[in-house]
């Protein structure tokens, strides 16, 4: 076959670590700018009717080669990426000449193009290599699976398409395939592409025999734990036959025999113990299974506290009750009812009923040093049973409560299998301390498994994780404990009854800190009963004037730091014992005191002391307290206009004011107040310690009372605390918390409190003490309000309003 030479001048398509062969049909990127000049160069050039044609140079390290392709653009378009590109397909070999000019911004040259001769008919050893290069190019392309492949490689019986064809080869480096573009003689160039192929079959040949070395070697490990298997079978009968120790399995066996575990456990148990005689000591499913009977095993199935009705004896609970604790009067009259029913229960008969077992779940509700902890460990005390305490502060993991699935590495049972374990006994005392810190994330949410634990209709029932085996838990007495009521989902606080505590007057501190603080604190700081005695206004001034809080846990840390002083200044030769403490002697050996009431401040320090800052009453996380509400006027001239809110307010006390607002527009000329003011200048209400969040609505007549006594000029009666909701029609609505607010109103030297209407049953809930101190006066509308807390007006004068800076 030959061609005739012809001379050629073409764009250069230099191709950079790729070689194009003729006969071959490639797509190229157009976003390489040199293959974008040369293909914009040939459609330039391109006669009406005639494809462009370039000219394919493969360039390695920078250097050309001396032959290139001739190339046709078949198609200009986009690749399968998204891409510009163009589809070329090789014809002929060119051999490169000098550079010349032409349009476009490509390199051009002139060539020739390369004739190729083979003689007809092939003679026998051409004949040969054919059918050689066709046999090994067959086998390559089966062990691929390119089938299709295959029947057209057969077909091709041209010598030079045959070599060039090699050139779509992916196992040929680019020096190869440049050598196999520059040799012209295509009977050279097909015993070259045959011995590659030949050459690279054999290296495929070599790896497969390495691999199947190793699929040997993988068989041979098979084969010997087969045999490790079979000599552990040997081992355990020669063991049996001279009277050896039983193995670790055996031992296993023996002790769910003897244990006494309910049916369905002990069947599941002997279960896991045919597994492990299964198992080799190799396999980690034995180290697994030999954890989880351990586990069964110390579980404490049939132990249980003595728990009839001799057991019970309620006025001894009572007194328990009573020296454990004092104040706190409907909080234990509330567990003496639980534990009579309790004990009429179990008289009657009734601890089951349709195979479960009655009783309330009861969650103490209160602020932080009330007693919440250890009136859980009073009530074990009173019942006679173990008392477990399960902190559930900062679980973000369903697994702590449920247990892990013994797949995990390290896995364990839930908090309450383990807590159970812990006790030695199926009916201790539970208690559930701080369940409203129980957090969720991507590992599920703990106080959802919770619903389950809790609940006396499923709980006879509970099935851990781990064990996978049921748990009767119907005779737990669960006690929960919360400082914010608001956090605890509504599903789990529907499977509990709310017992609150709502912190202790000022009297019952005094009791607490003479008969339990001052002796556990003596005790602790090394000092006899008797060496130092504390007076009882000492005790009050302590309470009241420096740790005002709802609980006891900052006075009893008062308490050790004045008996600490105390006990060095003895050591020091300072002071002498025994010693009593009166008030007086406070300041000198623990410094001033930190709450100083409002009241005990001159008249013209006080928060009040100016139009626009009102008193007013909130609950939190820490019990009740006192918060102030100040308003202000910005200047008409400098001001901006419209509502400022500051001090981290939530969105419900942001309406609160907003509707305190809106009431004042409407209303504020029925009430003689200068309304013009709130139109022309710009209201900021701030609630001071911003660092602090705050929300609710129960501030709603407090930042009423703030904006009409600042536009009145009249300032508010130092002595008023006030609480309520407010509606746009001036209404005084229903609020939360009043028997803590009124603590706080009264640990703060508040002597007039204003509450709602509808929240005067809740009076019913206070102290008597505490009434007898305060002048509470419930009201229906924000009108009593203003009357009871602004100061009667001045003599006519025009009111000074204060602006704001």
């Amino acid at each position: 076959m030959a061609s005739t030479s012809t001379s050629l001048t073409l764009p250069v398509l230099p191709l950079d670590d790729e070689v194009v062969l003729p006969g071959m049909v490639v797509p190229l990127d157009l976003s390489d700018a040199d293959v974008r000049a040369a293909v914009e160069a040939a459609q330039a050039a391109a006669s009406s009717g005639n494809k462009p044609r370039v000219l394919l140079v493969p360039r390695v390290d920078g250097t050309y080669a001396g032959i290139g392709t001739l190339g046709r653009i078949e198609q200009v378009g986009r690749l399968s990426d998204g891409d510009p590109g163009a589809l070329i397909r090789g014809l002929g070999r060119v051999r490169i000449g000098s550079g010349t000019t032409g349009p476009g911004a490509a390199l051009w040259v002139e060539g020739t193009t390369v004739e190729e001769t083979v003689p007809e008919p092939l003679p026998g050893s051409v004949a040969e290599l054919v059918t050689e290069y066709k046999a090994l190019a067959t086998s390559w392309l089966r062990k691929r699976g390119a089938w299709q492949v295959v029947d057209r490689v057969q077909q091709i019986e041209d010598v030079p398409t045959l070599a060039d064809n090699s050139g779509y080869s992916p196992f040929l480096t680019t020096e190869q395939k440049v050598q196999l573009l520059e040799t012209v003689d295509p009977v050279a160039r097909l015993k070259f592409a045959t011995e590659a192929l030949r050459h690279h079959l054999a290296e495929q040949d070599v790896a497969e025999s390495i691999a199947k070395d190793v699929q040997e070697g993988v068989d041979k490990q098979q084969r010997e734990f087969l045999l490790r298997r079979q000599l552990e079978a040997v081992r355990k009968e020669l063991a049996g036959l001279n009277g050896d120790p039983e193995d670790e399995s055996d031992d296993y066996r023996a002790r769910v025999e003897a244990a006494d575990l309910p049916e369905d456990v002990r069947k599941a148990a002997l279960k896991e113990v045919d597994k492990l005689e299964r198992s080799s000591d190799q396999s980690p499913d034995g180290s697994w299974i030999r954890t989880w009977l351990d586990t069964v095993l110390e579980l404490p199935w049939n132990e249980r506290t003595d728990d009839s009705a001799s057991a019970y004896d309620i006025a001894g609970a009572k007194e328990i009750l009573d020296a454990d604790h004092a104040g706190l009067e409907d909080v234990k009259e509330r567990i003496t009812e639980y534990l009579a029913v309790r004990k009429r229960r179990a008289e009657r008969g009734l601890g089951l009923v349709g195979g479960r077992r009655g009783g309330a779940v009861l969650a103490l509700v209160g602020p932080p040093g009330v007693g919440k902890t250890s009136l859980g460990e009073s009530v074990a005390r009173a019942m006679g049973r173990k008392f477990v305490r399960v902190a559930l502060g900062g679980v973000r993991d369903e697994a702590e409560i449920r247990g892990h699935r013994r797949t995990y590495v390290g896995a364990l049972p839930g908090r309450i299998v383990r807590a159970i374990k812990e006790a030695g006994s199926m009916n201790p005392v539970v208690l559930l301390d701080e369940i409203d810190k129980v957090g969720s994330d991507f590992r599920g949410d703990p106080a959802a498994a919770l619903l389950e634990v809790l609940d006396p209709a499923q709980n006879h029932t509970f099935r851990d994780h781990y064990l996978e085996v049921e748990l009767d838990l119907s005779d737990v007495v669960f006690l929960a404990t919360a400082n914010v009521l608001e956090a605890i989902p509504e599903p789990l606080l529907d499977r509990m009854e709310l017992v609150r505590l709502d912190g202790y007057t000022e009297d019952e501190k005094v009791v607490i800190a003479r008969d339990h603080l001052l002796p556990r604190q003596l005790k602790r700081t090394g000092l006899e009963s008797g060496e130092v005695t504390l007076e009882d206004d000492a005790l009050r001034k302590l309470a009241g004037e420096y740790t005002r809080e709802a609980g006891v846990r900052n006075l009893e840390r008062a308490i050790a730091r004045l008996l600490r002083k105390v006990a060095a200044q003895h050591e020091l030769g300072e002071r002498k014992l025994p010693f009593t403490v009166g008030a007086d002697e406070l300041r000198p050996l623990i410094g001033r005191p930190h709450h100083t009431p409002e009241s005990a401040q001159d008249p013209a320090q006080r928060r009040t002391a100016v139009p626009g800052v009102v008193t007013g009453l909130a609950v939190t996380g820490a019990g009740g307290d006192v918060l102030y509400v100040e308003a202000s006027l910005a200047d008409p001239e400098t001001g901006a206009s419209g509502l400022q809110l500051t001090g981290q307010l939530g969105d419900v006390m942001k309406e609160s004011a907003h509707i305190a607002l809106s009431f004042l527009r409407s209303h504020g000329a029925e009430l003689e107040l200068p309304v013009a003011d709130l139109k022309e200048r710009g209201v900021h209400l701030h609630v001071p310690a911003g660092a602090v969040p705050k929300d609710g609505p129960s501030a709603g007549v407090t930042m009423t009372t703030a904006l009409a006594s600042l536009l009145s000029g009249r300032q508010v009666r130092p002595d008023v605390a006030m609480t309520g909701e407010v509606s746009l029609t001036g209404r005084v609505l229903p609020i939360g918390g009043v028997k803590q607010k009124l603590l706080a109103a009264h640990r703060a030297g508040i002597t007039t409190v204003i509450i709602p209407k509808r929240n005067e049953p809740d009076l019913d809930d206070v102290p008597a003490e505490i009434l007898e101190d305060l002048d509470v006066h419930p009201v229906a509308d924000v009108r009593q309000v203003l009357e009871l807390a602004l100061t009667p007006a001045s003599n006519g004068a025009a009111p000074e309003v204060p602006v704001a800076a």
